[in-house]
């Protein structure tokens, strides 16, 4: 077993003698958004690093977490050890705010495998929107612990599918995702640090300025901002403002992150 393989499986909390199937890969999601943040700190200490193999790798070891590009990288070439077809893609993220597709690029980055000629979207580094199952690029519309998700073929500017969901106590109706193209595959990690520039630098990107921390839990998520840390458990939503002390002892009490900020 590789040194990904067993690190990944370690921080995620599945054992190594466990073979890892599609029957499964439910399991091995919702373990991994349990598991690894979804977090920015990096870039707001400006301690980005380039995007390879071993570096990702550094991240598990140092019990970090990371952005989409980081999150889906490693799980992308855990996939691959293990025996899965996959590839990377890159996709452009709806803005709810501003009611209209991100203008900075095609900066989201997420999986798509293929399993008996059937092609699925899996992501895990969406933040709270994670669909914690494989979602068929037929329409069909998939269910877990987090709310429903679907992948409809419908052409837009950015691709050919759009990725939509209607989250667990969140929404009533369905939710624009991200657009992507199924076609344009990444050929190798280190295109992914074109990504990581963009969302570093550029002035429009929404995770260079202030720093954001959630993760999943058996009973919602919780996330946490410079000045508020909010608990959705069973639906009901618990936020309270912290201190900068506060900010660190809940990284490391409720994230499980050995990094200081």
């Amino acid at each position: 077993m590789s040194k990904l393989n067993q690190l990944f499986r370690n921080r995620i909390g599945i054992s190594e003698d466990e073979k890892i199937t599609f029957e499964n890969l439910n399991f091995v999601l919702e373990h991994t958004a349990k598991s690894i943040p979804f977090e920015n700190l990096c870039i707001i200490k400006n301690k980005t690093t380039e995007l390879t193999r071993e570096n990702l790798i550094k991240k598990i070891i140092n019990q970090e977490g990371g952005l989409c590009y980081d999150l889906n990288a490693i799980l992308y070439l855990f996939l691959i050890e293990n025996g899965f077809q996959a590839k990377l893609i890159r996709g452009v993220i709806f803005n709810h705010h501003n009611k209209g597709w991100n203008t900075i690029g095609k900066t989201h980055v997420a999986i798509i495998i293929t399993e008996d000629g059937v092609l699925y979207l899996i992501d895990t580094g969406f933040g709270g929107n994670l669909p914690l199952t494989p979602v068929p690029l037929t329409g069909e519309v998939v269910s877990s612990f987090n709310g429903d998700f679907r992948v409809k073929k419908e052409k837009s500017e950015h691709g050919d599918y759009i990725f939509y969901m209607k989250l667990k106590h969140k929404d009533t109706d369905w939710k624009l995702g991200y657009a992507f193209d199924s076609t344009e595959d990444i050929q190798n990690i280190s295109e992914l640090n074109k990504v990581q520039k963009i969302i570093t630098e550029h002035p429009k990107s929404p995770f260079n300025k202030k720093p954001l921390i959630t993760k999943l839990t058996d009973k919602g998520n919780i996330t946490l901002t410079e000045n508020t840390f909010t608990e959705w458990i069973d639906g009901k939503v618990i936020k309270k403002e912290i201190s900068a002390d506060d900010f660190q002892e809940i990284i490391e009490k409720y994230f499980d992150m050995h990094t200081s900020y």
